[in-house]
């Protein structure tokens, strides 16, 4: 905003960036459902899930929260950069323990840890009410799976966490359709793949 001979001159700047959320969505999906193959037991938990959790769920999904931030989506902005701060507080509690940094957070933290996701997660799902429908099941189907962890750990029972594992990797792929589908329907101009109606 300006003054120029006592009249008020107004600029607006054009926003020309790119939509951040794609990228958030898909680093967000594609760990998670690697992580919930481990979970429902594809394979062991080894250096490749912690690399993802680290670059691409981590890392890349705060850059796409800072960049929702520029854009001035504060749902966006809190929901990426939790869910990428979420993955590198993960990673670290995995390895430091192995390299000696401190020692392994017991059963009752680590229900502790995904309880508060879960209820972080609940109210943003709440948010994804006035969204779409798309959002809304990634984010009902990420709360659910916070507190399927939860109960995984409060009852150790090993069938209770390959079920987590499936739903989880349900939840990834839903993220991973939900950043896909926002990709085509830009460079298409159209729907191509619904993500159901914004309220």
């Amino acid at each position: 905003m300006a003054q120029q001979q006592g009249t008020e001159i107004l600029r607006s700047i054009k926003d020309t960036t790119a939509n951040p959320a794609p990228l958030g969505l898909l680093a967000f999906g594609m760990t998670t459902v690697l992580l919930n193959l481990h979970n429902a037991g594809f394979f062991t938990l080894g250096s490749m899930i912690l690399a993802m959790g680290i670059f691409y769920g981590g890392i890349a999904q705060v850059i796409a929260g800072i960049l929702e931030w520029k854009k001035g989506n504060t749902f966006g902005a809190t929901a990426f950069t939790s869910y990428g701060l979420f993955w590198l507080s993960l990673v670290a509690l995995l390895v430091m323990p192995k390299i000696g940094w401190w020692d392994k957070t017991d059963s009752a933290g680590m229900i502790s840890y995904f309880i508060m996701w879960g209820i972080f997660t609940t109210v943003l799902f709440v948010g994804t009410l006035k969204l779409n429908r798309a959002l809304q099941v990634v984010f009902g189907t990420l709360a659910l799976l916070f507190f399927l962890l939860a109960i995984t750990d409060i009852t150790g029972n090993q069938v209770i966490g390959i079920i987590t594992g499936y739903e989880g990797i349900i939840c990834g792929f839903s993220a991973i359709y939900a950043g896909l589908a926002q990709v085509l329907n830009e460079v298409y101009k159209k729907v191509v793949w619904p993500i159901g109606p914004v309220a």
